[in-house]
């Protein structure tokens, strides 16, 4: 079942790469940009996850905070975040395997990964926008930068 708009977000709790766990209802009462892709250090993941980076302020600034999810092991995730600089977390669904990209039905089963799916979860856990696309379809941050643009401002 694919998740939309409107839908409530599922709930997470999973090791950061410093094996701190973030859940989904500790960050309520901010939005919430969760990116899931496929691989650390893949081409095309890499190059998302920078233009992420180099456009952080366009979220945070507006009050969202950014959570990446892979299916990588946190050590993994620890060396892919010093390499690249990343300042916002990077998630591990690793074991149960892919169980987040699983509810969030953005899990390829063949490939033991999760697709390039995004959602942008708001303030009180519901789904504002949401985007998936395959493993070798990059994803328009516009939209992303759109639909934060569209969230009702904080009272």
């Amino acid at each position: 079942m694919s998740l939309s708009v409107g839908d409530v977000a599922p709930e997470f709790s999973l090791p950061d790469q410093d094996k701190q766990v973030v859940s989904l209802s500790g960050l309520r009462g901010a939005p919430v940009l969760v990116v899931f892709y496929p691989f650390a250090f893949s081409g095309l993941c890499t190059g998302e996850l920078c233009e992420l980076r180099d456009d952080l302020a366009a979220y945070t600034g507006a009050g969202v905070q950014v959570v990446a999810i892979s299916t990588d092991p946190t050590f993994a995730l620890k060396a892919f975040r010093e390499k690249e600089g990343f300042s916002f977390p990077l998630l591990s669904d690793f074991w149960p395997h892919g169980a987040t990209a699983q509810a969030y039905d953005v899990f390829n089963d063949k490939a033991g990964m999760a697709v390039r799916g995004t959602f942008l979860v708001d303030a009180e856990g519901t789904i504002a926008f949401t985007e998936v696309n395959g493993p070798g379809d990059p994803r328009a941050q516009s939209g992303w930068k759109d639909a934060v643009a569209g969230l009702p401002a904080a009272a």
